[in-house]
Order: structure tokens, then C-alpha cells, then sequence
């Protein structure tokens, strides 16, 4: 096998945790947020909103980046401009959002896992879901122990066009790096998002500390394992 690139999930892979009480408690937090700028919204209809702009994301097409469909679907749902949103968001995603660094569970590992497959020639990616702004990704890249500048890439909303589980997202790092698919390992853990991938031909390393398969999905990987595992399986490469 000659791998030469890994590309590194981080939410339930990097960073150990369980989205759905990772995303509980920080959406209410930005609701929140908002609330304590003056703006009048409700919670609930807020988080609503939110998600749905998640979903826009979700489905973009490449025409605009994701951060451009997030507020061109937020804009009209509350009563400020998409800019003034943005910034309330910014400034939560900079401070209050660290507290949700409780619903995850770091682990050394994961720094370990990174540092061992540069230091054994791996070219190393972050290929994180893009829907959070730069802010918010470098906090939790901090939150997991990690060091941001281990990554040739780290993808965020400001720049991206897609989103997982759409293989243009990866075909996008793919040839943004000039990587040829049969030298890459993708590590994730989610079997909808990550595995997705595998179409272009990429092999993949599904990640069972904390796997996510919310439809249920057939799990086809090349290779499962623990991170523990992993970091001994980076040594077999």
C-alpha cells in the first residue's frame, strides 16, 4: 500500500465525542447569544432556523461558499443584516462556544496519531465537515490537543463549496494538493459522512471510539479500528 496522504476528520475522530450532546448544548448557547446582543429571538424558532441553514450548507451546490448559503438563508429569519448576524456569531464562536468543550472527551492520542504520521513522511489534511467558521474550528482543533499548523488544510465554511457527505467536498482537497485517490487514507468516523469518499477511490479508516450511523448504513471500510489502534496501524504503513 503506498499512502501518502492522510486526510483527518475531527468531530468523533480526532476529537472524541457524541454530536447530538456536543450540538444540545451549544446551540442553546448561541440562541443565547443573540439574546444577550439585544436582538429579539425565540430559542427554539432560532435553532430551527440554524439548522436549516446547516441543511443549506448540506446541499450546496458549489455555486457560493458555505458561509454564503448559511446567512443567505439566516438573513431572512432574523432581524438583522447577514454581516451583523455573522459578527454575534463570530464573537460567540471566539469566546462562549469553549464551554462546550465539555461534551467532548480529548484525548493525547489524537496529537500523538498526527505527529507520528508526519514524522513518518504522511502528508496530514484536516478534512473536518465545513460548516463552521475558521473561529470555531481552531477552538476545538485546540480543544482535542491538536496543533493547526500539523495541517496542510484546514476546511471551514469561508472557503468550501461543499459539504460531507458530497464527494466534491473531497474531490475539492483532492485536487486543490494535486493528490492522486490510491495514496490517500481518509480517518473518520462517521459511516455516512466520511465513507462517502471511497467513491473516488480513496481507502478509509473508520474510527469506532465514538462512530456515528445515523441511517444505518453498510459500513464498507478498508479499515476499522479504535484511535489507539490507529496510532499502531500508522506505524504499518
Amino acid at each position: 500500500m503506498s499512502i501518502r496522504h492522510i486526510l483527518f476528520d475531527l468531530d468523533g475522530t480526532l476529537l472524541p465525542m457524541v454530536q447530538d450532546e456536543f450540538v444540545k448544548y451549544y446551540m442553546p448557547l448561541l440562541a443565547q447569544s443573540y439574546i444577550n446582543e439585544g436582538v429579539s429571538v425565540d430559542p427554539k424558532k432560532f435553532i430551527g432556523a440554524v439548522w436549516a441553514g446547516y441543511e443549506a450548507m448540506v446541499k450546496n451546490d458549489g455555486s457560493r461558499t458555505n458561509r454564503e448559503a448559511f446567512w443567505s438563508y439566516m438573513e431572512p429569519e432574523l432581524p438583522l443584516s447577514a454581516e451583523e448576524s455573522e459578527s454575534i456569531a463570530l464573537k460567540f464562536y471566539e469566546n462562549e462556544f469553549n464551554k462546550a468543550v465539555c461534551t467532548t472527551k480529548p484525548t493525547p492520542v489524537s496529537d500523538q496519531i498526527v505527529k507520528r504520521a508526519k514524522e513518518r513522511g504522511f502528508e496530514t489534511y484536516l478534512a473536518t465537515n465545513p460548516v463552521f467558521p475558521r473561529c470555531a474550528t481552531l477552538n476545538r482543533i485546540r480543544w482535542a490537543g491538536l496543533d493547526a499548523q500539523d495541517f496542510k488544510v484546514i476546511t471551514t465554511y469561508e472557503t468550501c463549496t461543499y459539504c460531507k457527505p458530497n464527494p466534491e467536498y473531497f474531490r475539492n482537497i483532492l485536487e486543490q494538493f494535486r493528490l492522486d485517490p490510491s495514496e490517500c487514507l481518509m480517518v473518520g468516523n462517521d459511516v455516512g459522512e466520511d465513507l462517502s469518499v471511497r467513491t473516488l477511490g480513496v481507502k478509509t479508516y473508520l474510527v469506532t471510539d465514538t462512530m456515528e450511523n445515523k441511517k444505518n448504513l453498510p459500513i464498507d471500510s478498508e479499515y476499522t479500528g479504535t484511535l489507539n489502534e490507529l496510532l499502531e496501524f500508522i506505524e504499518t504503513l
